[in-house]
């Protein structure tokens, strides 16, 4: 039971990061860069250069963190194991003043932990996600907007308790920043939920994958994208592109969708490490929407946290309040606008 009216309420599951940072790998790729692969000696002892451990991450969290620092009522729906690990993911977000009242615990199973293989400015990470028995608690009073993202892979059923908990509370409104599972089980699945959604965030290699679109090289068939998604039941469709940048396509008008594109902010110095970029960028629109902001100051918002994020280790460092949001909107160049696509 939430014991506060909440903004916004993020369900997704939680983890603890080990970045290990290498010094002895090299990256391999095809002819057009569309597949990479880290590459490490076989069979020897790899030296590595430091291990930083963060606390209380994942797609939702990081979104719930990215939420109370912009001064929204925030809450995770989310479940740990009875370890230690789990005591200090609690701790963390509540720190971040997150509202935990909701997050189940679970004696006899551990609190999922990865592993970040962090070479360059990127990383690969080795993922786990323990199998807890997901139960929707009750929540009451009903929070203004359920955000929704990465589960693990026996959470079937638990998107329809998500689904049939909106169907009763038809003033919730959805965000929906899919997962790797989410994705998986593809849009006949969670049909219901993409026609609840009223933003919906994903990258450009995850719209392809959802939509069995090519975007091209050039990003030609990107508005073709955008509109099968909206086909999909989103009103707010929002794409990003890494360092090239973002779309964002708005139906709410009732009328024909009207597409356009956003640059990235430039960054003060070359990103540290990427992790928790794109949870930023997708949590900071959805709260600066909620927040009553027009659509391209949420959009600048997004690109500035997501910025400001990659020049730390980690997803919620540096994730910025209202006060140093408007610090950097100050500083932004004349170019740093939406544009018609």
């Amino acid at each position: 039971m939430l014991d506060t009216d909440v903004d916004f309420l993020a369900i997704g599951d939680i983890t603890t990061d080990a970045f290990i940072r290498l010094k002895d790998a090299h990256v391999t790729c095809a002819v057009d860069k569309t597949k990479c692969e880290i590459c490490l000696k076989f069979a020897d002892k790899v030296p590595f250069e430091s291990v930083t451990v963060v606390k209380a991450v994942g797609n939702s969290a990081n979104a719930a963190v990215a939420a109370a620092r912009l001064g929204l009522r925030s809450a995770l729906v989310s479940d740990i194991g009875g370890d230690q690990n789990g005591s200090e993911c609690l701790e963390k977000l509540r720190e971040e003043h997150v509202n935990t009242s909701n997050i189940s615990r679970h004696k006899t199973l551990p609190t999922n932990y990865h592993y970040v293989l962090w070479y360059g400015d990127e990383r690969t990470i080795l993922v786990k996600h323990q199998e807890y028995p997901y139960q929707l608690p009750r929540l009451s009073p009903p929070p203004k907007w359920i955000y929704l993202s990465s589960l693990g892979s026996n959470s079937e059923e638990y998107h329809e308790e998500i689904i049939g908990y909106l169907v009763q509370h038809p003033n919730v409104k959805l965000a929906f920043q899919p997962g790797t599972f989410q994705m998986q089980l593809g849009v006949k699945k969670l049909a219901a939920l993409y026609k609840r959604t009223e933003i919906f965030i994903c990258n450009v290699e995850e719209s392809e994958r959802i939509t069995g679109i090519s975007s091209g090289t050039n990003r030609s068939e990107i508005r073709t994208i955008l509109n099968a998604l909206h086909a999909l039941g989103p009103r707010i469709v929002h794409v990003s592109d890494g360092p090239k940048g973002s779309y964002v396509s708005d139906a709410r008008s009732g009328r024909a969708p009207v597409a356009y594109f956003m640059p990235i902010y430039p960054d003060p110095k070359p990103p540290l490490e990427r992790t928790g970029a794109g949870d930023a960028y997708a949590s900071t629109f959805v709260a600066a929407l909620i927040r009553g902001k027009e659509l391209e100051e949420a959009v600048r918002w997004a690109a500035i946290n997501s910025m400001s994020v990659v020049q730390y280790v980690g997803a919620q460092e540096g994730l910025l309040t209202e006060e140093k949001m408007e610090e950097w909107l100050e500083k932004a160049p004349a170019d740093y606008r939406l544009r018609v696509l």
